[in-house]
């Protein structure tokens, strides 16, 4: 099992979009696939069609009381542990609970590793607790860097904060930086692009923003459902090859489908 968290503290950088879509095309894969919104936008939870009011379907109280996770929502061939606005609270409790920040990684390992091959963390735009629960618990992190001004602050905040979430996952690893927003157009959008081809490594291929991202959303499917010829259904489907390589896993799931 290996787990991925899509990771930037800025908002808007395609995370919650980039997590769906890379879950469902790995679903159509073979894989067996969970997601998890550690967002209290709850974004992937809704453009999933997955809405609780319920705390103890959100990892809360695994992140808070070492519980053990939730069962999850199954929801177009991938199965979801959702998100809502109450799970800000987190960001307290766990302060006040020593090991807290080992908590979603000890019981994904314990609960769901015979279950799921990939496991896929949509982070929240912020460095708080629920990011580090997010970093802590992946093998790899998949960083979505828009080609805006906003990319390189975030950027310049994963640095600051990765020596100290390697202390506690010695093992973590950028697997990948994705460009996101991308528009040939903008002379801007090019040039931060130039910049991300010289100093980030490994890259991945631009991902441009269509918008046909925000219909399927709306739409509450997968671009593979909503609209598979579309240039934005390409896209996503070549980032989840450049995903799979850059964390050493097969275009296809082994074991065949679910």
């Amino acid at each position: 099992m290996k787990v991925l968290t899509f990771f930037n503290h800025v908002g808007g950088a395609l995370k919650s979009s980039l997590t769906r879509e890379v879950g469902f095309c790995l679903a159509a894969r073979g894989y067996r696939v969970l997601m998890i919104d550690l967002d209290p936008q709850a974004n992937l939870s809704a453009w999933a069609g997955v809405s609780t009011d319920d705390l103890a379907r959100t990892v809360h109280d695994t992140a808070v009381d070492d519980a053990p996770l939730p069962s999850p929502f199954p929801v177009h061939g991938v199965d979801l542990i959702p998100s809502n606005v109450l799970l800000s609270l987190v960001e307290g409790r766990m302060l006040g609970t020593i090991g807290s920040q080992m908590n979603l990684r000890s019981h994904l390992h314990e609960d769901m590793k015979d279950r799921y091959d990939v496991v896929l963390i949509d982070s929240p735009p912020s460095l708080g607790q629920l990011a580090v629960l997010g970093a802590i618990a992946a093998d790899h992190l998949i960083v979505p860097v828009p080609t805006e001004e906003k990319g390189v602050l975030g950027l310049k905040g994963l640095t600051q904060m990765l020596p100290a979430y390697r202390k506690l996952n010695p093992g973590l690893s950028v697997a990948l930086y994705v460009p996101t927003r991308y528009d040939k157009r903008n002379l801007h959008d090019r040039e931060m692009l130039a910049f991300y081809e010289q100093n980030l490594r490994p890259l991945a291929s631009p991902v441009p923003l269509r918008a046909v991202w925000k219909d399927a959303q709306l739409a509450r499917q997968p671009l593979s459902v909503y609209d598979p010829r579309s240039e934005a259904n390409a896209h996503a489907a070549r980032v989840t090859d450049e995903i799979l390589q850059a964390a050493g896993l097969s275009a296809e799931a082994t074991h065949g489908p679910r």
